[in-house]
């Protein structure tokens, strides 16, 4: 594997090693009193203060729009999709449903990813459709999905039962589609814009997009919650690291190694945050849970060479 391949799957692999560590940090924030929409928005604000100043810190001057309203749509789409909707669905899910039902529902991502690219490509045609990544469905790729599927399952449910609650599994799987949207286009958007203005107009649509939920119910956080040293940092570890950061690199990870490959790594969100958990809370490494990471291990590796072994064949 060339080293600029192997460059962009480690930093596939920080990017889900920081995004793992958020779902403890959202914890902490709403057992502090925050909302999900109020904690999306204070992070999204931040990060979207911050790529400005990365912008204007450059030498070309920032561009405000895209080159069409077809591509200004589609940013739209991806703001929805990739910020207001997925992080209320998720973390709404939790109010209604059993963590471990969360993180294994949306950790199929990847697969309605696979999912939803064959329905955009048999339903719809043109040259924007056309120039998505190409499907290749092979024996490989079902195997990896499989076993990463079944080791997901191992850590999310290693000491719980699973239990219906129609309300909060149906969120989280509309995080989950909300996911595979946002990796199907996203990767194109910022081949052809690059990185960091793709990433801005994501933050910037996003941030629309919640405030009708700020209006109609949560409105914004109590600055005495905001002052308390665990609220702030952690508030700036979502806004700087797993916003700012972490959507830039997550989108040129995209571009240099297909959406295909880079959503698979989305599979490894519950290890990470399995891993956390034993750093930060002290919690206890099981046998089905060791199991379930080494499975995930072995799946996202099949997945993502899927198209090698079968380039080989040919």
């Amino acid at each position: 594997m060339p080293a600029k391949k192997i460059l962009y799957h480690l930093l596939a692999l920080f990017v889900v090693a920081v995004w793992g560590v958020t779902f403890i940090s959202t914890k902490v924030l709403i057992n502090n009193g925050l909302h999900p929409s109020q904690i999306f928005f204070i992070r999204f604000v931040m990060a979207y203060a911050g790529i400005w100043v990365l912008e204007l810190a450059g030498k070309e001057k920032p561009r405000l729009w895209s080159a069409s309203l077809r591509d200004e749509a589609v940013f739209l789409i991806l703001g929805i999709s990739g910020g207001s909707m997925y992080f209320l669905t998720e973390n709404t899910a939790l109010a209604y449903t059993q963590a471990s039902n969360v993180a294994f529902i949306v950790s199929t991502a990847p697969l309605v990813t696979v999912l939803l690219t064959l329905a955009a490509r048999k339903l719809f045609k043109g040259d924007f459709i056309d120039a998505l990544e190409p499907v290749l469905f092979n024996w490989v790729l079902v195997l990896g999905t499989l076993l990463a599927l079944g080791g997901v399952a191992l850590i999310a449910f290693d000491g719980s039962r699973f239990q219906m609650s129609l309300r909060g599994d149906l969120l989280a799987f509309g995080a989950a589609l909300c996911w595979g949207v946002y990796s199907i286009f996203m990767g194109k958007m910022s081949g052809d814009y690059g990185e960091v203005f793709a990433t801005r107009k994501v933050f910037f649509y996003g941030l629309l997009t919640i405030i009708p939920f700020l209006l109609a119910g949560d409105g914004l956080p109590d600055p005495a919650v905001l002052g308390r040293g665990a609220v702030m940092g952690n508030l700036l570890f979502l806004g700087l690291v797993a916003s700012l950061a972490c959507f830039i690199i997550w989108n040129k990870v995209m571009v240099r190694l297909g959406h295909f490959t880079a959503t698979n790594f989305v599979y490894l969100n519950p290890f990470f945050t399995l891993i956390a958990a034993i750093i930060i809370l002290g919690e206890r490494l099981t046998p089905l849970s060791a199991a379930g990471s080494l499975a995930i291990f072995a799946g996202v590796f099949l997945a993502g060479r899927h198209k090698e072994i079968e380039k080989r064949k040919e």
